[in-house]
């Protein structure tokens, strides 16, 4: 066997590995959803189907234009450590020391990430670091997903969600025109 073909095969098990740590996320539930009495609640792949799918649909609309492509491989990686950690919601998340999240997010996609591609390392870099125009639209993403999944919950007759209304309302969306019109069109259907 040739070095090359030992480092792609090595290359290729690392891979798997990964790709099987990724495959909790398919049953994992998004926390705040149960913390609030939402069953079935939304699974963490479903989210992240979700927050892809409002990119697609709000990226050609951005001015100028985002690289479509680095959008959606940031979406794909933005909650992939949470095979791993599971969905840690907003009130856990608050009382843990400040960098305690994201050195645990970092350090799980160093195992979960990083060995499917550098392309994806360097998506969940890009997301982490939230500097680039990318990133901080899917973050807009993020928050839109939960407002389309929240319109959805109340209109199956949940209620008590409205932490999560005021979480969408003080989302800072302003960058990305498109995103902050998709926001009205939620906030006007309730």
């Amino acid at each position: 066997m040739s070095d090359g073909e030992h480092r792609s095969g090595a290359g290729a098990e690392r891979a798997l590995d990964a790709l099987l740590g990724l495959c909790p996320l398919d049953a994992l539930p998004r926390t705040g959803w149960l913390l609030r009495g939402v069953r079935p609640a939304e699974s963490i792949a479903g989210h992240i189907v979700g927050v892809a799918h409002v990119a697609l649909a709000l990226a050609p609309r951005v001015e100028p234009a985002l690289d479509l492509g680095r959008v959606l491989a940031i979406a794909l990686v933005h909650d992939a450590p949470e095979a791993a950690s599971g969905d840690l919601p907003r009130p856990a998340a608050e009382h843990l020391p400040p960098g305690a999240k994201r050195s645990m997010e970092d350090a799980l996609a160093r195992e979960l990430v990083t060995p499917l591609s550098e392309e994806a390392a360097a998506a969940w870099r890009d997301c982490a670091e939230g500097a680039s125009r990318e990133a901080r639209f899917v973050k807009a993403c993020d928050v839109l997903q939960l407002g389309v999944r929240l319109l959805a919950l109340e209109r199956a007759g949940h209620g008590g969600l409205d932490e999560f209304w005021e979480h969408l309302a003080a989302a800072g969306l302003s960058e990305f025109p498109p995103a902050e019109a998709l926001r009205a069109a939620i906030e006007g259907r309730r």
